[in-house]
């Protein structure tokens, strides 16, 4: 898979303070789809110096909500955290214990053998679970993510409303048009409180708009644009975790996510610390670092684009995204970029191996094709009309023929082993199944034929067809692969829009008649082209979907 270089467009940036208005964080960051670190701006929050650990921050934080029942995470894979429900269990237990669990955590405390919270000891609320037992062993494993502080959507209390009165909206965001009124969405505030050990989350991303505001501690962020996910491996997304990374990061295993080596090149590393912000557009993956007592709140909304697409639109904006990953990745399969910069008469030069017309360098090159050409040709499709890079490319296409099919009406080998016949006539270069070959640079018939301009490649198989008929028809029906027949259509694409609606007719009609059963012709290009495509398919389902169609056939 191609790697282009990153965009300077999705750079994140660093702006000091929050945007001072709804229409400027709409306008200047939101739009962009691109995260954003505002400097130092919740450090007005009385949450910022009334929940900090260091400062009696744990005393109040229990004080304020310590009996409200709270959904602890005890992770089987911590430190790193994952959203996979199979690394995780979810303990109910009250606030107050968590936070009791915490202090003694933090005083180092060495001999403690266990915290238990009773149902009775939950004031008003109820555990349906029974008895919550945690260990000394269980801080290391134990954390509170997105427990809600405030949850429009929902008409039940949250768990940690009393704190609400500590966070103080942005002055954009105060009276909710952000979310409620621009888009006519919900938005949740909720808190993430990863106390104790260091912790690491998995590479995921999130359906929603996410704004993260560092309270105490430090957090380092690692982002990557939705456009590389193909280098993360996401689960499949059918799966319960089809937002997370199947890759470990620090340690891809490229033998099974060859991919993966490329993922950090794509990659933008954030650290966050106290009264910093960050906003983290949907579908950008992240990987967070938390330290040691680590409190964050997250404001959570949905895109414009997401509140504004109409349900019974979704087939059809499914249909057209996955033909533009289609389209997008035929033309990485072709190569195109290492050929888009050298196509026609002086790339076809450079890439043969000698034989007639073959020039050494650039500027022989340039001297010997204008030197070579026939002024007063009244047929440009005999051989001796024929300029010399036309001439080479008919030479190694009739080789390649030759080399592999015999004239007597039969292959020489069968469709599964053509390609070793070409590949043993080009020294053995590449072995592959014909109907293998998905990438021009594997096909040598394909570079050929990519590598000559348009009109060039007319006059090359109407050369073909006056001279070498049966080769022609060999090429067409024996020789060529998938690859070869997306290229070949394409380039057929390129005489069209530079010849008239006459000789367009007339190149056809001249190309078609050397075979027996034109339809049969017609048919082996138009198949090859879709396998070609299908093959494409399946590459945007497993790069961008997690789906393997081969596994799952």
């Amino acid at each position: 898979m191609e790697v282009p270089t990153p965009s300077v467009s999705l750079k994140i940036e660093r702006f000091n303070g929050f945007p001072s208005s709804p229409e400027a964080f709409s306008s200047q960051i939101e739009s962009k789809n691109v995260p954003a670190v505002f400097d130092g701006c919740i450090k007005e929050w009385k949450a910022f110096s009334k929940w900090n650990p260091s400062n009696g921050g744990l005393d109040y934080l229990q004080e304020q909500v310590g009996s409200s029942v709270v959904e602890a995470m005890l992770s089987r894979s911590a430190p790193v955290f994952y959203g996979d429900l199979r690394s995780h269990e979810r303990v109910p237990l009250p606030f107050s214990t968590f936070i009791t669990f915490c202090k003694w955590s933090l005083q180092n405390t060495s001999d403690i053998t266990g915290v238990c919270a009773e149902p009775e000891g939950c004031g008003t609320a109820e555990v349906e679970s029974g008895e919550v037992c945690l260990t000394s062993e269980d801080a290391k494993r134990i954390y509170l993510a997105q427990v809600p502080i405030l949850n429009i959507e929902s008409k039940e209390k949250a768990p940690l409303e009393t704190l609400q009165h500590d966070i103080q909206m942005f002055c954009c965001l105060a009276d909710s048009d952000l979310f409620l009124c621009s888009n006519g969405s919900a938005f949740w505030l909720v808190a993430t409180i990863v106390i104790l050990a260091q912790s690491r989350s998995s590479t995921h991303y999130d359906p929603h708009h996410n704004l993260l505001c560092i309270i105490s501690g430090c957090k380092q962020v690692v982002l990557w644009p939705p456009s590389a996910s193909s280098f993360l491996y996401p689960m499949p997304i059918y799966g319960e975790a089809s937002n997370h990374s199947a890759v470990d990061i620090e340690h891809p295993d490229v033998s099974m996510h060859s991919r993966a080596k490329h993922s950090m090149d794509y990659s933008q590393k954030i650290i966050l610390h106290a009264g910093d912000a960050l906003y983290i557009p949907e579908g950008w993956f992240h990987q967070v670092d938390s330290e040691d007592l680590t409190i964050a709140v997250n404001f959570w909304w949905q895109s414009n684009i997401m509140s504004s697409m109409l349900e019974h639109m979704d087939a059809y904006y499914l249909r057209r995204i996955i033909r533009r990953l289609l389209d997008k990745e035929m033309n990485q399969m072709l190569h195109l970029k290492s050929f888009s910069n050298e196509a026609g008469e002086d790339a076809y030069v450079r890439h043969s191996n000698g034989g007639a017309g073959h020039c050494d360098d650039d500027s022989e090159a340039r001297t010997c094709m204008r030197d070579s050409k026939v002024s007063e040709c009244e047929d440009e499709t005999t051989l001796q009309c024929l300029e010399p890079y036309a001439l080479q490319a008919l030479h190694e296409l009739v080789s390649l023929v030759h080399g592999s099919v015999n004239f007597s009406g039969q292959s020489k080998t069968d469709q599964s082993t053509l390609m070793k016949g070409i590949a043993d006539n080009l020294k053995g270069k590449n072995k592959q199944d014909a109907t293998a070959i998905f990438h021009s640079k594997d096909d040598p018939v394909a570079n050929i034929l990519w590598t000559l301009k348009p009109l060039m490649l007319r006059k090359t198989f109407l050369a073909m067809v006056r001279n070498f008929p049966r080769t022609l028809e060999a090429l067409i029906l024996h020789v060529l692969t998938s690859v070869g027949a997306e290229v070949l259509t394409r380039k057929f694409d390129e005489m069209d829009q530079q010849t008239t609606k006459e000789e367009q007719r007339e190149f056809y009609q001249l190309f078609y008649s050397v075979f027996d059963d034109q339809f049969a012709a017609m048919d082996k290009i138009l198949n090859g082209k879709e396998l070609f495509a299908a093959q494409a398919f399946r590459n945007v389902l497993d790069h961008y979907l997690g789906v393997n169609s081969d596994q799952a056939g």
